[in-house]
């Protein structure tokens, strides 16, 4: 077994999550390379520290340099905002590392592009972190789409909703101070990504872009909101197919609704995240009195369950997920193939995220 040094750069809730899959992916899955947490990077150096302690990390740093620029670190893993994804991104490809990098990929097309140019150019291991797609059930809903046990897809209605901005008295921050954190920016990326896991390529979309709540109080009055709440999509797949994407971070009541219903013409399948070790299945064969969905809870037959547990149907979990990404990304390192969501991967999401906002601005249809 051969290990690969890593370098964290964020620290925050996403830098924890990957810090844990670091820890625990190769216990989970076994994996050839065995992933050491050597140096990690946070705003500043006490904190760093504290983080590297907390983590498991054998370095600190405040600044992101030291870890691109250090010859001992063989991969990176970005979790920091997206205004600083191109920059670590490129001076780590440039040194030589493999590079996982948070959704979304960059802050704009032009920024993803670059990305995309300089991982492919250098042949290195790269992905794009969208995990809920990695979900035994949605794993499990692909390869029902692939095979064609629900034919031929017409149709797909798909969210990603949740209410922690519902409250219009919750308080301005940082996540209601420019686009990129607004809800197209940070919720949308992940439905986008799995539509097009899911149904294949967007052609065109025709959006609607809102913020709700224009105002929020801030600590010296009233502050205006700069970015969205809420969006719709209508899209167009290169495969015919039609579909509508909502998002939303002010659906009261909503906690994680990443839900998708997807119509086929021998079939159909429906999954909430909310639920996430469910998947509701129907297929259009047998006697029409007996035709129904049905409940698949996930199992050891589903994919990337069995590592977790040996029992069906008592579930994984969110950080499960990452873990799973983590697992993937060291499979591409290992093997010097492509595991999906690659960069460029990240790049066809946020290419629809920018043809919504065209869209959006121009009131019409707008290709992708």
């Amino acid at each position: 077994m051969k290990e690969i040094r890593f370098g964290l750069i964020g620290t925050g809730y996403m830098g924890k999550a990957h810090a844990v899959a670091l820890n625990s992916v190769a216990a989970v899955f076994d994996t050839p390379l065995r992933p050491v947490c050597d140096m990690i990077c946070a705003t500043t150096l006490e904190g760093a520290t504290a983080k590297a302690r907390t983590f498991g990390f054998r370095r600190a740093t405040a600044d992101w340099r030291d870890v691109t620029s250090d010859p001992d670190i063989d991969a990176v893993v970005i979790a920091s905002p997206q205004s600083t994804h191109m920059d670590i991104a490129l001076a780590a490809f440039q040194t030589g590392k493999a590079v996982f990098c948070e959704k979304p990929l960059a802050d704009d097309l032009s920024a993803a592009r670059k990305m995309v140019d300089a991982a492919e150019a250098s042949g290195r291991a790269n992905m794009t972190g969208f995990n809920y797609i990695r979900t035994p059930a949605s794993q499990f809903a692909h390869s029902l789409i692939q095979t064609g046990r629900i034919g031929r897809i017409h149709y797909i209605r798909a969210e990603h909703t949740e209410d922690f901005l519902a409250d219009p008295q919750a308080p301005s921050h940082w996540r209601t101070k420019d686009r990129g954190t607004g809800c197209m920016g940070d919720l949308a990326p992940h439905i986008i990504n799995a539509a097009l896991r899911l149904a294949g390529p967007i052609e065109s979309v025709c959006a609607d872009i809102q913020t709700v709540h224009r105002e929020r109080p801030g600590p010296n009055g009233p502050e205006e909101v700069l970015n969205d709440d809420q969006a719709h999509l209508m899209c167009r797949f290169s495969t015919g197919a039609s579909g509508h994407l909502f998002i939303s971070r002010v659906a009261t009541g909503k906690k994680m609704g990443y839900a998708y219903e997807i119509y086929g013409d021998k079939g159909s399948i429906r999954f909430d995240q909310e639920d996430q070790n469910a998947l509701w299945l129907y297929l259009a064969e047998g006697p029409e009195e007996e035709r129904g969905y049905r409940k698949i809870l996930t199992g050891p037959a589903h994919p990337d369950y069995l590592p977790f547990c040996q029992g069906p149907g008592h579930g994984t979990g969110y950080q499960d997920q990452i873990i799973i990404e983590m697992k993937d990304f060291l499979n591409a390192i290992e093997t010097g193939e492509p595991v999906w969501p690659t960069f460029r991967d990240g790049l066809d999401v946020q290419q629809v995220t920018d043809a919504a906002w065209t869209s959006f601005e121009t009131g019409g249809w707008a290709r992708v």
